[in-house]
């Protein structure tokens, strides 16, 4: 190894020394800001069109139901074809259907179940292009360098999470909330200039697979005959199912810490806060050693600090805790992509990633379902509470069951 090779690898941001990653990356920021400004918009003009809390529930319905459809054969897609192609195909659509909202808002003819269609269609677009792009990231960067890339892309969408709703909140009261669907489209051209820029050739093995049921099979039992995979993602379903602390957080704010409406916001952004330090410090870690281990830990951290957070009823320590829980959630995040993406053929990347989308939209959303039931029946503290031990209880049923995912060190 040379000394110059040496000091890449101790890099913070070694993975942008790549000039395809870099160009994605930066492209992926912009897009991801836009598209985090589109749902707070969607969001409003929602509410703004129906006064109703139930029509704000079925925006997260009509993103969900196209996900788990699509993504099956958004998977074998992947896989059959040029990713870059694919990625080039599903951002014009998302940016057409951003533009759609943008004028049909402007001629004043939008109603919700348009907004609801549209919401529908990007979010079907998004099950052809999620796996299509996770399964790029591992082409662009050598192996060693694929944590600091996942850390980097976590970073991103996080530094988005933030920065989206508020350029949202402060374009919608200077201008219209019109103006915030154009800005989306808009932000995806930066995407779509990568893309074309991008030097690195199409995956090996192109052509080898097609998209036929035999394809999505081929995934399926892939992912089901690989106990590290599977457990990964198990483990990502059922602690985002019992671990649901922020669907409560209006409840916690107004009953329980007494903070009322700006309190709340706070709250919101605390999960967020936390991801971003903790996105920053395993950026600087490189590729980190026993990966399986510390990722068991990280999620036992997640149920232990939300447990906490259900039990607190000082505003300090419960922003704090949130906090914990961002950090301990992205820490895991990081590494399940990392162990999956590196245990995982090139081939069949795509139908991979498109069943764990399955697995990653179904958790939260049953996990909001579940934990306003317990809240309704035993109370919100209660609700989180259980949650969180049960949370923890299942890593320790993981890492007695699955060995290969406890005693995993990376590659």
């Amino acid at each position: 190894m040379t000394p110059a090779s040496s000091n890449a690898r101790l890099s913070p941001v070694v993975a942008l020394q790549h000039s395809d990653f870099r160009l994605i990356w930066l492209g992926q920021l912009i897009s991801l800001a836009g598209t985090q400004m589109q749902q707070v918009a969607i969001n409003w003009h929602i509410y703004i069109l129906t006064k109703s809390p139930v029509a704000l529930g079925l925006i997260g319905l009509m993103r969900v139901v196209p996900i788990i459809v699509f993504s099956l054969i958004g998977g074998a897609i992947a896989d059959a074809h040029d990713r870059r192609r694919v990625l080039i195909v599903t951002q014009i659509a998302m940016m057409f259907f951003a533009a759609m909202l943008g004028l049909l808002t402007i001629f004043e003819i939008i109603n919700a179940p348009l907004i609801y269609a549209l919401a529908a269609l990007t979010a079907a677009a998004g099950a052809f292009d999620s796996p299509a792009r996770q399964a790029l990231y591992p082409n662009l960067v050598p192996k060693e360098h694929l944590t600091n890339a996942v850390s980097l892309i976590n970073l991103s969408r996080q530094t988005a999470s933030i920065l989206g709703p508020a350029l949202a909140g402060f374009v919608i009261a200077a201008l219209n909330v019109e103006a915030v669907y154009w800005i989306n489209a808009l932000s995806f051209l930066a995407v779509l200039g990568a893309l074309v820029l991008m030097k690195t050739p199409a995956q090996k093995n192109l052509g080898a697979s097609s998209v036929s049921l035999s394809a999505v099979s081929e995934g399926i039992r892939f992912v089901v005959k690989s106990p590290m995979i599977l457990s990964t993602m198990l483990l990502d379903f059922l602690a985002t199912f019992f671990s649901s602390a922020t669907s409560l957080l209006p409840i916690f704010a107004t009953e329980i810490l007494n903070v009322g409406a700006q309190g709340l916001g706070l709250l919101y952004g605390a999960e967020s806060i936390g991801a971003l330090i903790a996105g920053t410090i395993v950026s600087f870690l490189g590729n980190i050693k026993k990966q399986g281990a510390i990722l068991l830990g990280a999620v036992a951290a997640y149920g232990m600090a939300t447990t906490l957070y259900g039990m607190s009823n000082i505003f300090v320590l419960s922003f704090v805790l949130l906090a914990l829980v961002g950090a301990a959630d992205t820490i895991s995040t990081i590494l399940r992509n990392t162990i999956r993406q590196l245990a995982t053929p090139d081939h069949l990347r795509g139908r991979m990633t498109s069943v764990n989308m399955i697995f990653f939209q179904g958790g939260p959303q049953l996990g909001n379902l579940e934990a306003g039931i317990a809240a309704a029946l035993f109370g919100a503290p209660f609700a989180v509470i259980s949650g969180g031990i049960a949370t923890v209880i299942l890593v320790a049923v993981t890492a007695w069951l699955v060995p290969q995912l406890r005693e995993y060190g990376g590659q």
